[in-house]
């Protein structure tokens, strides 16, 4: 047959066989975009830092920039030093250190949550009442003269018994003084604490419901963070993972999955000494959080080391070095979201998080500009991969490792480019590749 001659197309299936096996598969389309609407497209922020709520003060976030800044300061007071703790090499050294001390200036804390649970601990009434009413007007005073972290909230007390009724209290003060004081920020995040039962998700739900309607909220406007601290969060009774029932029991609602690291560890009899992000029983929780988290818009952050920066030089120098790695080895693992327990852990979670993705922003601009171009190359990407590295450019601008002029000028592409690519339409994924 010549080249350009027609080909003859036949087929055997009547249009009535597809319509019948679309009209059976459509109760199937609608759970699938029910379940996993995909990733939300906003912001994500790298660390979440937790303050006592009787710690917490208008000036919070700045007062943990310049402590951090001073720990640099003594510690590491340029980029060769900075990079010698840190393992950094010489192309890195420079950028890694001038974006975290203008990280530190500018824009020190991402997201910021006012402790009530364990950091703060079981106190008179009219004491957490008291806090949680300060915490609400604080937060709103930073949000109204532009000093807040881009996302704040609370961590309330857990729903079992002991301490359920003075949790939700504390959540009622707390949104109420927000609304009070102006309505709820577009930041707010808010964080429920050692969750075992899907029930207890589903309890936090109605408690969200019943404070819109009380404030004429729109439905599902108030969405909250899951923490997974104990065993039964992970494997049911019955051997099903507790942690994705959580998920839907949540009805949209669930923002994120954070893993707290002591608590899980200690559940399972984990000695205090091996009590890490990166110990085995860690990774396999993780990892289950991960797979029921796929998809269904749900983030996922890693936990904490309790291992501080502070001291002589050489155990700030060793401490930074374990939380560099540490946070490291989560970004390779896509956990992109972490806790930092002080202000000079800081330093190493920016020069971490910059390193990932500076490091490699060049080879994966080149690769997306090619796949954009339908260019050759020595990878053949597919469309899940072009979602992929889009991604990684995207939260590289969002932390500010990367400049959307560097990015445009690497890879061809605005950021509206690489946010389509980033969130292509349910399908598409499978068009060109399995």
């Amino acid at each position: 047959m010549g080249q350009g001659q027609q080909e003859k197309v036949a087929t055997s299936l009547s249009g009535a066989v597809t319509e019948a096996v679309s009209a059976s598969l459509a109760p199937v389309d609608a759970e699938l975009e029910r379940r996993y609407p995909g990733d939300p497209g906003t912001r994500q922020p790298v660390h979440t830092v937790y303050v006592p709520g009787d710690a917490f003060a208008a000036d919070t976030v700045r007062a943990w920039g310049d402590r951090a800044l001073a720990a640099l300061d003594e510690h590491a007071p340029d980029a060769a030093s900075f990079a010698a703790v840190l393992g950094l090499t010489d192309d890195l050294a420079e950028p890694v250190y001038d974006r975290v001390r203008a990280k530190l200036e500018r824009e020190p804390v991402e997201d910021l949550r006012v402790d009530f649970e364990d950091g703060y601990g079981p106190r008179p009434d009219a004491e957490e009442d008291a806090t949680a009413a300060r915490a609400a007007r604080l937060i709103a005073e930073t949000y109204g003269n532009g000093t807040a972290a881009p996302y704040m909230g609370i961590r309330m007390k857990c729903m079992e018994a002991p301490v359920r009724d003075r949790g939700i209290r504390t959540l009622d003060i707390f949104l109420t003084g927000l609304m009070d004081a102006g309505g709820l920020p577009d930041g707010l995040l808010l964080t429920l604490p050692k969750v075992t039962y899907a029930r207890q998700v589903t309890a936090m739900v109605r408690l969200l419901e019943e404070f819109e309607k009380a404030r004429g909220l729109a439905p599902g406007r108030i969405g909250f963070e899951i923490q997974i601290e104990t065993s039964q969060s992970i494997l049911a009774t019955d051997g099903t993972a507790t942690v994705a029932r959580m998920i839907q029991a949540a009805e949209g609602r669930a923002t994120g999955l954070h893993y707290g690291t002591f608590d899980y560890s200690a559940c399972l009899g984990v000695s205090a000494a091996y009590q890490a992000s990166d110990h085995p029983a860690a990774d396999h929780a993780k990892a289950i959080m991960q797979v029921a988290a796929a998809g269904t818009g749900v983030r996922l952050s890693d936990g904490s080391t309790n291992v501080l920066p502070v001291g002589p030089t050489e155990n700030v120098h060793d401490a930074w070095r374990l939380h560099y790695g540490l946070t490291r080895r989560a970004l390779a693992r896509a956990y992109y979201q972490g806790w930092d327990m002080h202000p000079a852990h800081i330093p190493t979670r920016y020069a971490a998080v910059f390193a990932f993705y500076r490091e490699g922003f060049e080879q994966a601009a080149a690769r997306l500009s090619r796949y954009a171009g339908h260019a050759s190359g020595d990878v053949m990407d597919e469309p899940a991969t072009a979602k992929a590295l889009s991604g990684y450019l995207l939260r590289g601008l969002d932390c500010g490792a990367l400049t959307q002029t560097e990015v445009t000028r690497s890879s061809g592409l605005t950021r509206q480019e690489l946010e389509g690519f980033a969130r292509p339409r349910r399908g598409d994924l499978t068009v060109s590749g399995q």
